[in-house]
């Protein structure tokens, strides 16, 4: 069982940045495909990054150039950057892990069995 404790969320106003992190165990992020999704209520769960054992990164086309992953394995967390919000990013953000080195490359969220609880975004204009 991996527990995760997401955390960073707020208002901030389009352009500005907020950084997530993500309280896992030093063994899941050393080890495990960790990524980031995100929910508009009454929308489809969208995957926005994952981050493979070996440090491989994938980002959703919506969020490249903006959106960093990255995680600190002593620590065992996971953080992501989200730089020049826009108000399409306004969603409940989730922490997500699965249990193999390697993530596919279709961010999907089926592919993960352990989520947190999720963290609120929001961006105003």
């Amino acid at each position: 069982q991996v527990q995760l404790v997401e955390s960073g969320g707020g208002s901030v106003q389009a352009g500005g940045s907020l950084r997530l992190s993500c309280a896992a165990s030093a063994y899941a992020t050393s080890n495990y495909c960790m990524g980031w999704f995100r929910q508009v209520p009454g929308n489809e769960l969208e995957g926005v990054t994952t981050i493979s054992r070996y440090g491989t990164t994938m980002y959703a086309d919506s969020v490249k150039g903006r959106f960093t992953i990255s995680k600190d394995n002593a620590k065992g967390t996971l953080y992501l950057q989200l730089d020049s919000l826009k108000p399409e990013d306004t969603a409940m953000y989730y922490c997500a892990a699965r249990p193999w080195d390697t993530c596919v490359v279709v961010l999907r969220g089926s592919d993960f069995p352990y989520w947190g609880q999720g963290t609120q975004v929001t961006v105003s204009t």
